[in-house]
């Protein structure tokens, strides 16, 4: 049993390294959200902005892979068992979207709430899945402040701002992990080759 426990572990630790925590990915979203909020700044009728806001989510996957070449990590770890997992997780949250389809049908002007706790809260998995506790801190943390905040503010932009300040500190969290682990995982490969 602690062979497979150790196993998986350097299987997470080795998506962590090679993924960078999954950082390209929270690039692109911070991205999205920041049109997001230049969306939701403009005078255009609601159903506009929700309807602008669910076609922008269409460039997240490319910007993703733009960002992996450019920070040099790796999306797809196809040696690495766990890697499949990531996808799963990713997927997990068009489970959660017909409440965001209610909203953009019964509520239009909550839509964007619900979307950024959906976008949130599908962020926890993934501190399993790399091994880093940032995204268990902060998953919750943004998904709580944005239903509080957003459910009693009538300026709808304050909401993705939120999430574009709530993404900028897991991406350094994560970084700063990351740079840790590669760190070890460096001195570890010396030892062993000295």
């Amino acid at each position: 049993m602690g062979e497979f426990k150790l196993n998986i572990n350097n299987l997470r630790q080795d998506l962590s390294i090679k993924g960078k925590n999954g950082i390209a990915f929270l690039l692109s979203a911070t991205i999205i959200w920041t049109i997001f909020t230049i969306i939701f700044s403009l005078p255009n009728n609601i159903e506009t902005k929700n309807i602008f806001m669910l076609i922008t989510t269409g460039i997240m996957f490319p910007l993703a892979l733009l960002f992996s070449k450019l920070i040099k990590a790796d999306w797809k770890i196809d040696q690495n068992p766990l890697s499949n997992l990531g996808l799963v997780i990713n997927l997990a949250q068009f489970i959660y979207f017909p409440i965001a389809f209610w909203a953009f049908v019964k509520h239009p002007s909550e839509m964007v709430m619900f979307f950024a706790v959906i976008t949130a809260a599908h962020l926890f998995p993934y501190g399993w899945f790399y091994n880093a506790k940032a995204y268990y801190v902060m998953a919750p943390i943004a998904a709580i402040l944005v239903a509080i905040i957003g459910s009693t503010v009538e300026s709808l932009w304050i909401i993705p701002l939120m999430m574009i300040g709530a993404l900028l500190i897991l991406n350094l969290l994560l970084f700063v992990d990351y740079r840790k682990k590669s760190k070890t995982t460096d001195e570890v490969v010396m030892k062993a080759q000295g």
